[in-house]
């Protein structure tokens, strides 16, 4: 594989990327500018001005916002193979959360200005951006479903599935290795609950069988984590 067609490979492992040409990948990547970020970095906050996105390539990064009364609520934890900030370039509205390194990141920053006026000459990319943001829509539809219609087994079950999904596809092997960099008060902030019913909901997925916890490995048992994800109604 020469080094255009490698270049064009890692670019398109990125989901925004994935229905551009060849072509429109050279000029992505030769308008994106490495950065690094040390950990507890604050790359940028609620209502700052879009003016760029970021393509993750090592690291982890924290989406969140703060309450009236102070508190933290973490809405995301990013890593390698995300996008982050793109949704206000793309409308040009303020950022609509705050973003922070949770450990030292590196990636790729793309211009607002430069990254518009690659779409603007090729329409073929355009309409990929447009697939890429009706799949975002899709998954925040499914996240709020989750919240508001399953119980914390399930839910807890639910982001298992979905974390294995995005390293294995939608095709899951029987079994699968599992190994989180997120902390339950992380996990709880995703799937909308506390730390303490978090570590009783992992616990009670132990005791069905669906999850063995073993120096930090997380065995999922596939079958059992669908039937608590999808129980019967019955």
């Amino acid at each position: 594989m020469n080094e255009i067609n490698k270049s064009a490979a890692f670019w398109r492992s990125f989901p925004i990327f994935e229905g551009f040409s060849k072509e429109t990948i050279g000029e992505i990547a030769s308008i994106a500018t490495w950065r690094r970020w040390p950990a507890g970095t604050v790359i940028f906050q609620r209502g700052d001005e879009g003016t760029y996105l970021i393509v993750l390539v090592s690291g982890r990064i924290k989406l969140s916002l703060i309450t009236p009364q102070g508190k933290e609520l973490s809405l995301r934890q990013l890593e390698a193979g995300s996008i982050l900030g793109e949704m206000a370039i793309l409308d040009g509205q303020p950022r609509s959360a705050d973003a922070t390194s949770v450990t030292a990141t590196e990636g790729y920053v793309i211009a607002k200005r430069d990254f518009l006026d690659v779409l603007t000459r090729n329409p073929t990319a355009a309409h990929a951006i447009i697939h890429y943001l009706c799949t975002k829509l899709r998954e925040t539809t499914e996240q709020l479903e989750t919240i508001a219609l399953y119980d914390l087994d399930s839910r807890v079950a639910r982001f298992f599935l979905a974390t294995l999904r995005n390293i294995h596809g939608d095709e899951l092997p029987d079994s699968a290795n599992l190994q989180l960099s997120l902390s339950q008060g992380e996990i709880a902030s995703i799937v909308g609950a506390s730390r303490p019913k978090i570590n009783r909901s992992i616990l009670a997925l132990e005791e069905a069988g669906a999850i063995r916890r073993n120096d930090g490995i997380i065995h999922c048992h596939i079958g059992r984590l669908q039937n608590i994800a999808e129980p019967d109604d019955d």
